[in-house]
């Protein structure tokens, strides 16, 4: 996946990665099926009432914001 590839481009990959995931609340990234589900929700029917509206799928991360 994307993100692995970019913490690869570290001297210290595992590092790397135990640091991203460090600042994010969850404590780990996401996955794929994750990010899906948010689509599908957007996508589908339950979502017909919903407008212009940003729905962060980052474990928290934007919690500051």
């Amino acid at each position: 996946d994307r993100v692995r590839e970019l913490d690869a481009l570290s001297a210290d990959p595992e590092a790397t990665r135990a640091a991203s995931e460090s600042r994010v609340p969850l404590r780990r990234y996401g996955t794929p099926a994750e990010f899906g589900r948010a689509a599908a929700f957007l996508l589908s029917p339950a979502a017909s009432y919903l407008t212009g509206v940003m729905l962060p799928v980052d474990g928290g991360a934007r919690h500051g914001f």
